[in-house]
């Protein structure tokens, strides 16, 4: 045999060898990072909700979910474990450290909204988004196109029965006259 033959079975067996040792590396980062938790500190599970573990047992974890609120998990079911500023940051809702170039984000709506939003609003209470007036004006013009669209159909259907009505009509005095025709005895009556 020679060695182009056994090349695409080399490439193969080392594609698989260098999958597995990467799948078992990352396991035992898992692992070491499970081994690490203690009670008190601060984890995020697979399903992405934030708790605080109370107890650690051989396959389980005792987790408390909200203040006095505890909850068994699996030991797998750990997602990651936190540091003790980024839970905290998590759990108070802090922002993060940002330089001062960062952006500010404002936490509520009011600040992005100006009085002359407010005193623009409807009635209800709710906040024109600027296209109120061009808006009704549209809605006044597309609800009169569609009445005279509705008014022009209307008007074609009565024409349409005045039609047929005098078409039967028509027929009706026709067949009239050829029996009037036949019993007068005249030309077409033979």
């Amino acid at each position: 045999m020679s060695i182009m033959t056994l090349l695409p079975f080399i490439v193969l067996i080392g594609a698989m060898f260098l999958m597995t040792r990467s799948a078992k590396k990352k396991q035992q980062a898992a692992q070491q990072m499970r081994e690490e938790m203690q009670p008190g500190t601060g984890v995020r599970t697979i399903g992405g909700m934030f708790a605080t573990v109370k107890e650690i047992h051989e396959e389980t974890v005792l987790l408390e979910v909200a203040p006095g609120v505890h909850a068994i998990y699996a030991k797998n079911a750990i997602g990651a474990v936190l540091a003790d500023e980024e839970y905290n940051r998590i759990l108070d809702g802090a922002d993060p450290i940002t330089g001062e170039d960062g952006p500010v984000v404002p936490d509520d709506v009011s600040s992005l909204t100006g009085a002359e939003a407010t005193e623009k609003g409807d009635k209800a209470g709710k906040i024109d988004l600027g296209k109120a007036e061009a808006g009704d004006d549209a809605e006044l013009a597309a609800d009169k196109a569609e009445g005279d669209k509705a008014d022009k159909v209307e008007k074609a259907e009565k024409a349409e029965k005045v039609d047929k009505a005098a078409e039967a009509d028509e027929a009706t005095a026709e067949g009239d006259d050829a029996k009037d025709g036949k019993k007068a005895g005249g030309a077409d009556a033979k």
